[in-house]
This record gives structure tokens, sequence and C-alpha cells, in this order.
């Protein structure tokens, strides 16, 4: 800050010595020592606020571009997804016009399937095998 040599400073204390007096002097360089100590302190506080104000600016700074990085990511991830629902919806559509009418084809499904499972239901009953005499009647034989 203020550029003091040695020299200045004894020049300065033995014009207070003689100002001031010896009796005191050392009450007077203590109550500067005093003074001097709270304004150190309060340059220093001062300092610090003003390095926290700053710190939060950048904070802040960094706060919105994060959250316009973000904004940017949502919104490319949107467009990504929507092309390719178009991709998969004109994909649906194209099998759906290229294959045979889905409701006769289940349709036909259906009915070759029906007789087939009653004639396993029938076989796993015995309904269609031609009725088995029961053990009475071959004992009656």
């Amino acid at each position: 800050m203020f550029d003091f040599g040695f020299s200045e400073l004894v020049v300065i204390g033995v014009v207070l010595l003689i100002v001031v007096g010896p009796e005191r002097l050392p009450k007077v360089a203590r109550t500067a020592g005093h003074l001097l100590g709270r304004l150190q302190r309060y340059v220093s506080d001062v300092k610090s606020d003003i390095q926290r104000e700053m710190q939060l600016e950048e904070l802040k700074k960094l706060q919105e571009q994060v959250k316009q990085q973000a904004q940017e990511l949502e919104s490319s991830v949107r467009t990504g997804v929507a092309g390719v629902e178009n991709q998969l919806g004109g994909t649906v559509d194209e099998l759906r016009s290229t294959l045979p009418d889905a409701a006769s084809l289940k349709a036909s499904t259906d009915s070759a399937a029906a007789p087939a499972a009653v004639s396993e239901k029938q076989l796993d009953l015995g309904l269609d095998a031609k009725p088995q005499a029961s053990t009475a009647d071959k004992t009656q034989a």
C-alpha cells in the first residue's frame, strides 16, 4: 500500500515522542495498534465479502449454463425420440400394408386350431375311442 522505509518510521516515532511525550506514548501506541488491527480486520472482511459475492456470481453463471445445457439436451432427446417414433410408425404402416389382412388371418388360424383342440381333448378323455369293456364285463364273459 504505502512505501514506508525504516528511516521514515524512526522519524515519525521521534516526532510522536516529542509531540505526545514519553508518559502518554505507550498508551497512544497501544491505541494506534488497536485501530490498525481493526482497520486490517475490516479490510479483510470486506475482501472476503467481495470474494464471496464474486464466487456467488460465478456459481449463478455456472448454474445458468448447466440449466441451458440440460434444456438443450432435453430438446435434442425429444427430437430424437420423435424421429424414432415417426420412423417406427412408418415401418408399422408399411408392414400392415404388405401383410395380408390380420382379421382374416386370425379367423383362418382359429378355425384350423379349434378342431385340433377338440380332438386332443377327446383323445385325452377317451371319448374318441371305442368304448372299452370294463373289468367287470370281462370277468362275466
